[in-house]
C-alpha cells in the first residue's frame, strides 16, 4: 500500500513564502511524474506544476517566477517551493505521483491527502 503525505501548508501574510512537501511511503519501484494541483473552494482542481523523472518541469502560468518544484528521489518526495504568495494562492493542495510498486504491477497515480494553505491580504 502506498500513502503520500503532505506537509507544509499553514497561514501566510501576502508576500510570504511556504514550503509544501510530499512523501510516498510502501514498497516502490519507480516513480515517474510528480506533480502539485491546487482546489480553491468552489473551484475545479487544477495543475499548478509538475515535474519529471528527469528534473524537466512544467508550471501553470500563474505561479510561473514564484513557485519551484522539485525532487528527491532518494526518499521518494516531492516539494513545491512558494514564494512571493497573494490572496488568490488560498487553497487546498495536492500532490499526485505516478508511481510503480513492483514489475508486476502497473504504473498508477496516487494523490495526498491535500493540506491548506491560506494566504492573508
Amino acid at each position: 500500500q502506498v500513502q503520500l503525505v503532505e506537509s507544509g501548508g499553514g497561514l501566510v501574510q501576502a508576500g510570504g513564502s511556504l514550503r509544501l512537501s510530499c512523501a510516498a511511503s510502501g514498497t516502490i519501484l519507480s516513480i515517474n511524474e510528480m506533480g502539485w494541483y491546487r482546489q480553491a473552494t468552489g473551484k475545479q482542481r487544477e495543475l499548478v506544476a509538475r515535474i519529471s523523472s528527469g528534473g524537466g518541469t512544467n508550471y501553470a502560468d500563474f505561479v510561473k517566477g514564484r513557485f519551484t518544484i522539485s525532487r528527491d528521489n532518494a526518499k521518494n518526495t516531492v516539494y513545491l517551493q512558494m514564494n512571493n504568495l497573494n490572496h488568490e494562492d488560498t487553497a487546498v493542495y495536492f500532490c499526485n505521483e505516478n508511481i510503480r510498486l513492483s514489475v508486476w504491477h502497473p504504473r498508477d497515480v496516487y494523490w495526498g491527502q491535500g493540506t491548506q494553505v491560506t494566504v492573508s491580504s
